[in-house]
């Protein structure tokens, strides 16, 4: 039988070994992100009054205010002309945001008209803007 002292070492500690392979991956990622180099051109030139990205869909910008008065890009409209107007430019962009802005002071049941509008047109990239967290 053996002592104390003389222990079997049946397993292998494999952290150091998994220590190593991490380093070395780390090195072949830096070494090899230094070694990749693009090719140098003289790109053109745009002129000063570029115009905007004409492929990027327009956000619309809906508004209610604590009256509960509605204005779409800030024309004050109702929900039938809001309706409207978001149907024709969704014929002409059928991929389109919109963000809802609502005053703190809002009627609940303003902007869930306005939401309604939304989704009767089946537009669904909405974002709800607020302020952020003091």
């Amino acid at each position: 039988m053996a002592s104390a002292d003389e222990k079997n070492f049946d397993d292998i500690n494999v952290t150091p070994m998994v220590d190593l392979y991490l380093v070395l991956l780390l090195i072949f990622i830096i070494m090899t992100t230094a070694g990749v180099k693009g090719v140098k051109v003289d790109l053109p030139r745009a002129s000063k009054s570029a115009a905007a990205d004409l492929g990027a869909p327009k956000l619309q910008a809906i508004t209610i205010s604590n009256e509960g008065k509605i204005a779409l890009n800030t024309i004050p409209v109702t929900l039938a002309e809001l309706e409207d107007r978001l149907a024709k430019h969704k014929a002409t962009q059928p991929n389109f945001p919109v963000v809802v802005r609502g005053d703190r002071q809002t009627q609940y049941q303003g902007i869930m008209d306005v939401l309604d509008v939304l989704g009767r047109l089946q537009i669904d990239k909405i974002g709800l803007a607020t302020q952020p967290a003091k």
